[in-house]
């Protein structure tokens, strides 16, 4: 945007939602009451960084007296476009909350919604942000807070493929992975959650080459998201749906069985519970070494004449 001007449809769609609203007299609070959603919904809706359904583009319209413009407006933005903005992972968080059925693909890392406290902890401590521990702490409950929602009973469905880079890829030492790995086991024992293994070898006819999570909406509708270096990117074009429903079916094809990669993940628990214990003997080793040289660097290190001592 460069002095105030903007060639995005759904920003100016926002903008005369804006103007309407102020026009009618409402704070964005009064129109949240009026649309039954949060007044930060209706900031999102009039930024143009959340695009509104025909249901409440017809409901806003004849709340503020448009008579009709609003919707005529809405039918002619293209709210197909993928949408990158700066707080693009806000707006994840946003639809994630509203999930009733979440599809990952994960490479590298374990996805957020797995992540135990020490795994994401280590994480956010690959950021610049070793020296500002608040900051941590407060990231790292974030991060918790969105699993609540899957570690219930009557939680949304959840289908996890991790290619096997995320389980070896070691994130603060064996004894965090090994605490994650257990973490995983028993999610995964979850009703509404499958956890399932890419390995290395493993061959799909078609396989996105990034991770990718398809939301599926309690309305029905889906959005894809992925992310690249600095943005997150969304889209709910039918199109891209359509095709990211049929590559993560083909992966899941070609993947590990859920028993099969329970029994991956239990195994490598094991070896980061070994490596565990070797870095801890390693560790008292080298505590036990460091005293012994100690001791002997002041019994047979050179001998040095006293100073004498100034005659009085």
């Amino acid at each position: 945007m460069e002095n105030g001007l903007t060639s995005s449809p759904a920003v100016m769609f926002g903008e005369a939602l804006r103007f309407a609203r102020e026009q009618a007299g409402y704070t964005q609070e009064d129109l949240g009451r009026l649309l039954h959603c949060h007044r930060t919904v209706i900031t999102r809706f009039e930024s143009g960084k959340r695009s509104m359904d025909r249901e409440t583009v017809g409901k806003a319209d004849e709340v503020l007296g448009m008579r009709g413009l609003l919707v005529r407006l809405w039918e002619r933005v293209d709210w197909h476009a993928d949408i990158e903005h700066p707080d693009w992972f806000q707006k994840y968080v946003e639809l994630e909350e509203e999930a009733a059925a979440t599809r990952v693909l994960q490479y590298m890392r374990i996805n957020g919604l797995l992540q135990c406290e020490e795994y994401a902890y280590e994480i956010f401590r690959l950021g610049d942000a070793r020296d500002h521990p608040q900051w941590l702490a407060e990231r790292v409950a974030t991060r918790l807070s969105r699993q609540k929602r899957y570690l219930v009973d009557d939680g949304p469905s959840m289908i996890v493929i991790l290619h096997e880079s995320a389980i070896r890829s070691v994130i603060g030492g064996p004894g965090v992975m090994r605490k994650q790995m257990e973490h995983l086991l028993a999610v995964g024992e979850r009703s509404n959650v499958l956890i399932q293994v890419a390995p290395f070898a493993f061959r799909a006819r078609k396989s996105p080459t990034t991770s990718v999570v398809l939301l599926e909406m309690p309305d029905g509708k889906e959005w894809v998201y992925s992310e690249s270096l600095y943005r997150g990117h969304f889209s709910d074009a039918p199109s891209v749906v359509q095709q990211t429903r049929r590559d993560f079916d083909l992966v899941r094809g070609a993947v590990l069985s859920v028993d099969d990669s329970h029994a991956l993940i239990t195994e490598v628990t094991e070896e980061y519970r070994y490596a565990e214990r070797r870095a801890e003997r390693g560790v008292v080793a080298q505590e036990q070494l460091q005293r012994g040289q100690r001791g002997r660097v002041h019994r047979g290190g050179p001998w040095i004449p006293p100073r004498p001592r100034p005659r009085a």
